[in-house]
């Protein structure tokens, strides 16, 4: 049975039968296989580098120095220590008008740091942005630093010369390659710069109001990592009976959160988009196997007559399509592995540049995928086979199909819906995906069958032979339009979305900005420090520069009722209420500022002591704050408690400060306090920043347009890997439509036989082809176009939270797309229908 299996095999794919379900096979796997072992490679990498993401066994993060009977605790336990304190400053290089200055990311570091894994440092810039390097043997010495590549570049120094930070000078001796706790490069877009954690202090950078992070890093000598599990316990209870706020405490079985709860979106996001590829496959498979069914009943019905049995027909078809499910899944998967380099390619930076080598285990999901998706939608057609009626050979009447065949369509919805469940990894998201699909599919295919319905009346508008024969085609067969329509369709939407969509996304998210919007922000601007700031800031000519107090808090009661970590739920709110918030403090409402609800304070008027707040809507919301609520700050170690009097809204997209609470002056007197400001500076007026760095060490500036334009290039570069994804679902989708036509190919062929016969030219066909094909591809067009724009509108109004103006060239693109790819889809299946001679098409009627 397997020699002739495979001899029937070999016949078919002479004759050109099973070429179309193979491609179909590869396209679905290939789009799978791609993010798969992408995905592979980098849990790989999380897991061979799980000690080196925290540089330890154990990570304490906090907002104020670690408490030192935590310290003594580790140590008493035989634990290893290290620290580091990390916070945003600013680094110069040159001296008077030639000075230049960065925003850099400063990391000082004790001595034995990292605990786990080595930093690797270089002197050649070219070695150190490819992640080359040598592990370096300890920290920085003493009035040294190390820094990352870009700063030479930025400050226009090399390796051996001084820069600056804050009120000592430093030699920069080595380049960073490789930091094995700083996590991916798109967290930190300030070049680090590393020193040496006793030459801290001498920098004076860090002043009351700056936002430091203290890290406490232990690790567990050999065969005692129980040690390190034993202290988080012990140190997890000391918070929680201490009330502590502002520590977060990351482990090797918690990781870095952040950076899990990142991949994870990023694996579920990769994954589904391949998963459309593959469900729109899925359908081509589904009818090429239909078609194939339907070209083998006749010969089915001759081996009958030879003498194979009903068994023996569904083995031999079984092999033959068992042998092309293998082939198509290994080629696929092949294809996949090398797509996957085009995905690193892609996101370049984004992730590490010595990923560990992928699995197997992307090529065996490749393989049960493929075989899978047959076993699901081609088997039903192929058990209709084995009831072909010997009669057949004398009598060429279509039997229904069986109720086992029917069954097996069950077979092959299950097989989606697990496939689903599998790729996703997530049962609600599977459902809701399936269900978006499926909904997608029912309302494309309900407006493709409205608009058949209104073409009948359309027959007459014209007199050219061509339309004539063109509406009545597509009234012929309804099922066959409808789904070319909704397949195309589909893939469509998908490229749509990522592309003109995408643009006009970016574009409104650029106009919800003002041109004069400002683009630098000064913080750490200490009290003595702010009428001269505001002087140089006019003389410059610098305009609309408010600025204003920022004041240090966390929130420790609401109504008397102290914040724990069962108060909220929500993560966002739990987050909020574990941070320091920046409060402030001023007589007016801020420009851009309104009140929403309530009533703004009136200092004047108030009594010593009594403070009120402002609160933004926003927070009030997540934090199920009201007016009359009374809000309990604790502020450098004192007590503030404000009753709620107003809630504002904000204009965040104005680029200006802004607060989510803001206090009576007369409350707030005698809290420490440094001041923050914005504004717009010209391009011409930019070394304004490096006098203003030069005179004032301890400032911060940053640049807003330049971070803006390095998470612009990250987008970009996300997108760009998304979109080489959606080139397999576009893909499918062709095939899809390209299997619906073939699928009708037999039937097209008699009846241009016939109307041949009847005196129809070929010129009148071909064009009647090409106004069914224009008219197919249009209306799919449009309904991708549509579907675009109201997920793009969708993404403006409730995630980005800017206004969304449609833009009619992205109709016009779906108008013109879809038409061009149904054309060409109909030209590549049909071109040779109307090769074969009337006569011909007659007989074999």
């Amino acid at each position: 049975m397997f020699k002739l299996a495979l001899r029937m095999t070999l016949r078919d794919w002479r004759a050109g039968q099973l070429r179309f379900l193979l491609v179909a096979l590869v396209v679905a796997v290939s789009a799978l296989s791609a993010s798969g072992f992408f995905i592979n490679r980098l849990r790989a990498a999380l897991e061979r580098d799980a000690h080196q993401l925290l540089g330890a066994d154990m990570v304490v993060n906090a907002d104020q120095p670690v408490d030192p009977a935590w310290r003594a605790e580790a140590q008493r336990r035989g634990l290893a220590l290290a620290d580091t304190v990390v916070f945003p400053s600013m680094a110069q290089a040159g001296e008077g008008e030639a000075a230049l200055s960065q925003l850099v990311s400063l990391k000082a570091v004790s001595s034995g740091y990292p605990l786990r894994g080595r930093v690797k440092t270089s002197t050649d810039p070219e070695q150190a942005n490819d992640g080359v390097g040598v592990p370096a043997a300890d920290v920085p010495e003493p009035g040294t630093v190390w820094v990352d590549a870009g700063l030479l570049t930025a400050l226009q120094v090399g390796v051996g010369e001084d820069i600056k930070l804050g009120d000592k000078h430093f030699k920069v001796v080595r380049l960073i390659a490789a930091e094995p706790d700083r996590g991916a490069s798109f967290m930190n877009f300030a070049p680090r710069v590393m020193l040496a954690l006793p030459d801290l202090a001498a920098t004076g950078l860090v002043q009351p109001g700056a936002r430091v992070t203290y890290r406490l890093l232990l690790a567990a000598p050999p065969q005692r990592g129980g040690d390190v599990k034993d202290y988080e316990t012990w140190l997890r209870a000391a918070i929680d009976q201490g009330g502590v706020k502002g520590v977060r405490v990351d482990s090797l079985e918690a990781g870095r959160p952040e950076m899990r709860s990142t991949l994870e979106r990023a694996d579920r996001f990769l994954s589904l988009v391949g998963l459309l590829s593959a469900m729109l496959a899925a359908v081509a498979v589904a009818m090429a196997a239909r078609r194939f069914m339907m070209r083998h009943l006749d010969a089915c019905a001759m081996l009958r007559c030879l003498g194979l049995t009903q068994n023996q027909a569904t083995a031999m078809y079984l092999i033959e399509f068992l042998l092309v499910g293998l082939a198509g899944s290994v080629i696929g998967v092949a294809i996949g592995f090398a797509s996957h380099f085009v995905l690193l390619e892609a996101l370049g930076k984004l992730v590490a540049n010595d990923l560990p080598p992928a699995s197997i285990r992307p090529a065996l999901q490749g393989v049960a995928t493929g075989m899978l998706l047959l076993a699901g939608f081609a088997l039903p057609p192929i058990l209709q086979l084995r009831n072909v009626p010997h009669n057949r050979v004398i009598r060429r009447e279509a039997a229904g199909p069986q109720p086992m065949a029917l069954a097996t369509y069950g077979l092959g919805l299950g097989s989606f819906v697990l496939l689903l469940l599998w790729q996703a990894g997530d049962a609600q998201l599977a459902l809701l995906t399936a269900a978006g699909f499926l909904g997608a599919f029912a309302v494309f295919a309900l407006v493709g069958w409205l608009g058949l319905k209104s073409l009948k009346s359309l027959r007459g508008a014209s007199s050219h032979q061509a339309w004539r024969f063109a509406v009545t085609s597509l009234q012929r067969r309804p099922g066959a339009t409808v789904i070319q329509i909704v397949s195309l369709a589909l893939g469509l939407m998908a490229l749509l979305l990522l592309t003109v969509v995408r643009g006009d996304l970016m574009t409104a998210w650029r106009n919800a900005t003002p041109a004069d919007a400002p683009n630098r922000f000064i913080i750490n601007i200490q009290p003595e420090q702010k009428e001269e700031i505001a002087k140089r800031l006019a003389s410059a000519g610098v305009v609309n520069a408010p600025l204003y107090p920022m004041i240090r808090g966390r929130l420790v009661a609401v109504n008397g009722e102290a914040i724990t970590a069962a108060t909220y739920t929500e993560d966002r709110a739990r987050g909020l209420a574990d941070r320091e918030f920046n409060l402030s403090t001023m007589q007016a409402m801020q420009e851009g500022n309104r009140i929403a609800a309530g009533k703004w304070f009136d200092d004047a008027a108030m009594p010593a002591g009594a403070a009120e707040a402002s609160v933004e809507e926003g927070l009030a919301k997540t934090l199920r704050l009201k007016l009359g609520d009374t809000m309990r700050f604790d502020i450098a170690g004192s007590p503030v408690e404000a009753k709620i009097t107003s809630l504002r809204k904000l204009e965040w997209g104005s680029m200006r400060v802004n607060f989510f609470v803001i206090i009576n002056p007369k409350a707030m007197a005698d809290t420490p306090q440094s001041w923050i400001t914005a504004f717009h500076l010209p391009k011409a007026q930019a070394a304004l920043g490096n006098a203003l760095t030069r005179d004032f060490p301890n400032l911060t500036i940053v640049d807003v347009g330049s971070v803006l334009r390095q998470v612009q290039s990250v987008l970009d570069q996300v997108i760009m890997a998304v979109e080489f994804l959606f080139g397999f679902t576009l893909l499918s989708g062709v095939l899809v439509l390209y299997a619906a036509l073939m699928g009708s190919q037999d039937e097209r062929t008699r009846e241009a036989g016939l109307l041949r016969a009847l005196g129809a030219t070929r010129k009148q066909l071909s064009q009647a082809q090409l106004i069914e094909f224009t008219l197919v591809g249009a209306l799919a067009g449009l309904l991708a176009a549509s579907g675009a724009a109201a997920m793009g509108w969708g993404l403006a109004t409730y995630q980005f939270k800017f206004e969304w103006a449609f833009n009619p060239g992205v109709w016009l693109a779906g108008l013109a797309v879809g038409a061009l790819c149904a054309i060409a889809g109909g030209w590549l299946g049909l071109r040779g229908v109307l090769r074969k001679p009337p006569l011909q098409t007659l007989r074999e009627a």
